[in-house]
């Protein structure tokens, strides 16, 4: 076989090859969902309230932990105390949140002008009606 027909076959082959290659990874490319975000494979249990979840969660301790009726006691105080805890903790949250949130009204009211005052608290009470209806909204998702 003469060198320049092994040649145009070589090259053909190398093109077919490429080509080939190319192709494949370009359909791997186009065929790949887009992700959507983690999912729970397990089947979904429906919500339990608070109550609920905690007389499970003693339940369990109760039968795979084998604790017995002090201990369980015991572990009733714990989860007692750790509600208190956080139950404060948030409180005391949610009065930072406020006072830093009415730093921040104050320093703007600061800057503004007279005319303009009025206009930042309508501002502000029209946000704060979309903030009360937002919680609503999650509340009522939540119970869903």
């Amino acid at each position: 076989m003469p060198k320049y027909k092994l040649s145009a076959v070589l090259s053909l082959m190398v093109v077919f090859l490429s080509g080939s290659v190319l192709g494949a990874v370009a359909y791997r490319l186009y065929a790949v969902s887009s992700v959507q975000g983690v999912r729970d494979v397990s089947p979904k249990q429906p919500k339990m309230s608070p109550e609920e979840f905690r007389k499970h969660y003693v339940e369990e301790f109760r039968t795979k932990v084998k604790m017995d009726d002090q201990q369980v006691a015991a572990l009733q105080q714990i989860l007692d105390q750790t509600r208190s805890d956080f139950h404060k903790m948030r409180d005391k949250m949610n009065a930072e949140g406020d006072a830093i949130q009415n730093a921040q009204v104050e320093k703007i009211n600061s800057i503004l002008r007279e005319d303009q005052r009025p206009l930042y608290a309508t501002l502000r009470a029209e946000r704060e009606k979309q903030r009360k209806l937002r919680d609503e909204q999650r509340k009522k998702d939540k119970k869903d």
